[in-house]
């Protein structure tokens, strides 16, 4: 029986989603609630899960494809059908045809053998003239790059040997130019030697004149952009487009942080089971910061401004798809431990790609660290539609005067960006001091002077 793999409910506004990485491969047998592929919105990654046990059947929809919610992507074979997909031995090249993966026909000019896809471990072993390479892909895995260079060509996968433990493009390139020495030109008439005739990818020569040509796409690769990246890209543009931005600075001295943290590092991850790092102190910082300048933490709503008493604080980090925001909510009454561990559970899902949309809604200010790479200096682009964003950077020990002596201290440029619409400098100087006198003299978190 054949069991549809639709594309679930992902977010309230989510409608449109982008296939990320197909996990499993056609013919691939799937454990109930297996990931099989990776979805991708405009906010975050996702996976969907086998919704039976099972061999994956025909994939609909290949990778960089957009499909809405609801849409089928493939199936699952369970029950008999899945029986008859694992253990039937590979078939005759008619019938190999409904196996084969390439999202796209082998073109006419470029001959390749017809090879049944591989099946898993329980197929028989297939015949002699087709142990070419099915050892070698039909239980490694096949690169991105080699991928496409196999559509590139219209090679199967099959086909191509190789020695390492995955299919390379490197191997896909030695395939073809092993093909070229093989395949010598027929004579050619004289006429037909003065009128050059069209080639196939894998059997165009250079000029005389010239090095031989690379394949197409050896020294680019054209890849479909992510719908992250997409909302990343528009997001910023029309930050810059709609909003009067601006960014002051300032610098902050660590030394009573570095020293708390100094103090009490141990005997936090005792108690709390994550380290103690900076961030909880310019939360809290932020905080105080935004309730005596409440406009940074406002938005402009069509011809009105919306002021919030409760502080959403969203925290840029990385992750493999870009730069993501994920949204800290109430952390006005969150402690050190809270924060720093929810901090902890977003970079390390970030970097899994398992963010729920859920996570970046709602958000008053963002935090963004440039420092933890090395940036020294630099002018964040406020998160629409809040109103500033917060930018840290890299502590370098300095020399500065203090008290009539220069002495070394470690020090921090920050840096605030603001919508000049509804923030006067006065108010966003008068932020970022708030948040160096605080960082200074960590102790006014507790008196709440």
């Amino acid at each position: 029986m054949s069991i549809e793999l639709k594309i679930p409910e992902v977010g309230e506004s989510v409608r449109e989603v982008q296939i990320g990485r197909w996990l499993k491969r056609e013919g691939d047998a799937v454990a109930l609630d297996e990931n099989i592929v990776e979805l991708e919105t405009d906010k975050a990654s996702m996976e969907l899960p086998a919704p039976a046990a099972g061999v994956l059947g025909k994939i609909l929809k290949r990778e960089g494809e957009m499909v809405t919610v609801g849409d089928v992507i493939g199936y699952v074979e369970n029950g008999d059908a899945a029986k008859t997909k694992v253990t039937t031995p590979a078939a005759p090249a008619p019938s190999a045809k409904v196996e084969e993966k390439s999202p796209s026909p082998a073109p006419a000019a470029t001959p390749t053998p017809t090879i049944a896809k591989a099946a898993p471990i329980t197929e028989p072993a297939p015949a002699p003239e087709q142990l070419k390479s099915n050892k070698q892909n039909g239980d490694v895995a096949v690169t991105p790059a080699a991928r496409r260079a196999l559509r590139e060509f219209g090679l199967k996968a099959a086909d191509i040997d190789t020695k390492g433990d995955s299919l390379r493009r490197k191997d896909v390139l030695r395939y073809i130019e092993s093909q070229k020495e093989r395949k010598p030109e027929p004579p050619k008439s004289a006429p037909e030697a003065e009128a050059p005739k069209p080639q196939s990818p894998a059997a165009v020569s250079a000029p005389s004149h010239s090095a031989p040509p690379q394949p197409a796409n050896d020294l680019e690769e054209i890849v479909p952009m992510s719908l992250i990246r997409r909302r990343i890209a528009a997001r910023l543009v029309s930050a810059q487009q709609t909003a009067a931005l601006l960014t002051t600075f300032n610098e902050i001295d660590m030394t009573a942080v570095k020293d708390l943290r100094t103090q009490y590092r141990d005997a936090f991850q005792t108690k709390y089971g994550v380290k103690l790092g900076f961030m909880p102190f310019f939360v809290k910082a932020v905080i105080d910061g935004l309730k005596e300048t409440p406009a940074l933490n406002a938005e402009i709503r069509d011809d009105k401004i919306v002021y919030r008493r409760y502080y959403n604080i969203g925290m840029a980090v990385s992750s493999t798809k870009g730069l993501v925001v994920p949204v800290l909510r109430n952390t006005e009454q969150l402690s050190f431990a809270g924060i720093e561990q929810a901090i902890n559970d977003f970079s390390q899902r970030a970097g899994e790609n398992k963010l729920d949309p859920k996570d970046f809604e709602g958000g008053t200010f963002t935090i963004s660290n440039g420092g933890v790479f090395g940036s020294l200096l630099s002018t964040p682009i406020v998160n629409p539609p809040q109103s500033g964003v917060l930018g840290l950077h890299a502590i370098q020990d300095r020399p500065v005067a203090v008290k009539g002596q220069v002495i070394i201290r470690p020090m921090m440029y920050v840096a605030l960006t603001y919508d000049h619409r509804i923030i006067d400098g006065r108010e966003a100087v008068t932020f970022l001091r708030r948040v160096k006198e605080t960082i200074e003299d960590p102790s006014r978190m507790l008196l709440e002077v």
